[in-house]
């Protein structure tokens, strides 16, 4: 009885939802970007769907993204096309082509995000399945960089980010429980073993910085290497990480709140060369959502009732997804920037905004093409 309480009270939250147009609006920022640019434009994907991250080589060719069938591809300006740069498994049977790719990532890999290191050429891949890995300027085969020394083995692997002026990979492990194929179970239980980790290259050693994260997410470096910001999905905030001892808080804590309560879920977080940071919000927080996240009790009742929640969520994003973007401003993270549809013409989730030569690029883990918009 008690679990048909739950599953009518949750399926009528569900159809409320549906009806709730009040998104979460920023609460700080003075210019508001939406769709209606005079000059923009969709690029379509081939054979797969989801360029969730962007990066563009030492040359500034690109830019490259991973796809949900486990390829990098490299946008080609000159031929208007995307090339086949890098997969991250060797087997490929079964994983290109028309079908439902969610069901064979684990064995096909599932690029997310990535980083060239420019002294070298090669870029380092975030594979949700495969782990961290790295290909060189050429492309082919992507190879494993050895973790083994840790003691929890990477289960999600998500972000990336390269100090270039080291070589010091920083890359984000989302759950230690979770993996990509069940993610909405690692927001709605409340899980907080995520990882925020570092790779030395010199020294193949992996240390991890912080641990006991809720969906450690999007990881980008400060302009002049102080800091790392990373994403911290579930609890729809960023945190400020310390690289330099003499700038950490008076708490002398290594890290600190950069911003909070903000109006969706995060997810990559891109340097803007105008200054601060573009964070891709996969959607915004409705009053569902909102109302989930300081009830956790509801997460974690709903994950015991015989539903599909990932196929809730896909439906759900299809017809009420609603991705958004935020700069940051660089010294107190509060919102200076807003990029958003309008209705009728909304991204269904915004997963990373890459500023480059006065382009935004937009990529979502969900859509079938990447959008680039001029400023």
């Amino acid at each position: 009885m008690m679990k048909l309480f739950f599953v009518l009270a949750i399926s009528f939250a569900l159809l409320l939802s549906l009806f709730d147009s009040s998104g979460e609006s920023p609460k700080h920022g003075e210019s508001m970007f939406t769709v209606h640019f005079p000059d923009f434009h969709l690029i379509p994907t081939t054979g797969a769907l989801g360029p969730e991250s962007f990066a563009f080589d030492f040359y500034g060719d690109g830019p490259f993204t991973g796809l949900s069938d486990g390829r990098i591809v490299k946008w080609t300006a000159n031929e208007s096309r995307w090339m086949d740069f890098a997969v991250t498994t060797p087997t490929r049977e079964g994983c290109e082509g028309p079908h439902e790719h969610q069901r064979t990532e684990h064995e096909c890999g599932r690029p997310l995000g990535l980083a060239f290191e420019k002294s070298t050429g090669d870029l380092y891949i975030a594979d949700a399945y495969m782990g961290l890995l790295k290909v060189g300027r050429d492309g082919g085969l992507a190879n494993q960089v050895s973790t083994r020394q840790l003691d929890k083995p990477l289960r999600f692997t998500n972000a990336v980010e390269i100090d270039p002026r080291t070589g010091v990979v920083y890359f984000t492990d989302s759950s230690s429980v979770y993996q990509r194929r069940n993610y909405i179970g690692a927001i709605m239980s409340g899980d907080r073993t995520g990882r925020l980790m570092k790779y030395d290259p010199n020294t193949n050693q992996v240390t991890t910085l912080l641990s006991n994260l809720a969906f450690a997410n999007g990881v980008v470096m400060s302009q002049n290497g102080d800091y790392l910001l990373v994403a911290e999905t579930a609890t729809s905030r960023v945190l400020r990480y310390w690289l330099n001892d003499r700038s950490v808080s008076k708490s002398h804590e290594k890290y600190e709140i950069f911003a909070e309560g903000l109006p969706g879920f995060p997810d990559n977080i891109k340097r803007c060369p105008r200054g601060g940071f573009w964070v891709g919000l996969n959607t915004k927080h409705s009053k569902l959502t909102k109302f989930a996240m300081s009830n956790a009790w509801l997460g974690r009742a709903a994950l015991g009732l015989p539903v599909d929640w990932m196929k809730v969520h896909s439906y759900w994003a299809k017809y009420k997804g609603n991705g958004m973007a935020v700069r940051l401003s660089e010294g107190s993270g509060v919102i200076s920037e807003v990029f958003e549809g309008t209705i009728g013409n909304k991204w269904i989730s915004i997963s990373e905004v890459e500023e480059r030569d006065g382009t935004l690029w937009v990529g979502s883990v969900n859509t079938p093409y990447t959008g680039v918009y001029k400023i």
